[in-house]
């Protein structure tokens, strides 16, 4: 039998569109040689235009699939995704607190793309004060980067993105990928903050449309190369790198956003549908 390849396990809700969530990460972890651990959190109401609606799971359905699969088999990484409730967050949180030499990748997920609101100020607070210290690496968009600098008390109303970088990192998480796809930029740049301040900054081509899922899929990615033994650093260029390709490459399946095409490298160059 050949070895087994790393394995992430992911904690997120459930998107039956596929664009994004638990489906998007599998899908991702898939294509980048990783096997995918899942853990739901909540079940959602979606298409590829918006959130309808979302249930959390009861926090100890959450911990018990958790725990069932970590007494059972390794894990290389943690993903974490949209997380449903205080409740479910603070389990989570002892979980992962049990495993402190797994690199944890928190991908904050507030909103949707539409802009349905996917997690309350009190699970902001929860994820402040319970996960982000556990932490390696969390990978905000510029409009989470703030959320979450604006919770922390100071006067200031719009810090700028290396503000929101120091505090977040001042809560005790390792690494923050900032991502600009919310700028209005001629180029998308993500810019990874260490303690040491920028570690690097990547321009990329701004694509047509929006897209279902491309967090979740540079997440995961990350994480993926993380569990293979990549630095943090090289597991987010790598990532970038793959994600950007799912969605040049990103078809539409729906009335709603651009669905990116994890599986991209399967098909001919004739194929390209963006």
């Amino acid at each position: 039998m050949e070895s087994a390849p790393p394995a992430v396990l992911v904690f997120s809700a459930s998107d039956p569109s596929g664009g994004a969530g638990l489906q998007a990460d599998v899908l991702t972890i898939s294509a980048m040689g990783c096997h995918p651990f899942s853990v739901v959190t909540a079940i959602t109401v979606q298409d590829t235009a918006g959130v309808e609606d979302m249930f959390a799971l009861d926090p100890e359905w959450v911990a018990d699939q958790a725990r069932c699969i970590l007494e059972d088999a390794p894990v290389g990484a943690f993903k974490l995704g949209l997380l449903g409730s205080v409740e479910v967050i603070a389990a989570i949180a002892e979980i992962v607190s049990d495993y402190p030499d797994i690199p944890l990748v928190l991908d904050p997920i507030l909103a949707s793309g539409r802009g349905d609101e996917l997690a309350s100020e009190d699970m902001i607070a929860a994820m402040r004060e319970l996960i982000i210290p556990q932490t390696t690496l969390i990978t905000p968009n510029t409009l989470e980067a703030r959320r979450f600098a604006h919770d922390d008390g100071s006067e200031e109303d719009d810090p700028g993105l290396d503000e929101c970088a120091s505090r977040l990192l001042k809560l005790g998480c390792e690494y923050v990928l900032i991502t600009g796809t919310h700028n209005n930029t001629p180029k998308v740049v993500n810019t990874l903050y260490h303690g040491d301040g920028i570690l690097r900054s990547d321009a990329w081509e701004r694509l047509p449309g929006s897209y279902h899922g491309s967090g979740c899929t540079l997440a995961s990615a990350i994480a993926a190369g993380i569990a293979q033994g990549l630095t943090v650093d090289e597991a987010v260029k790598d990532a970038q790198d793959y994600t950007w390709h799912t969605l040049k490459y990103a078809f539409r399946l729906g009335m709603g956003q651009f669905i990116p095409d994890r599986l991209f490298w399967t098909h001919d160059e004739d194929d390209e549908q963006v």
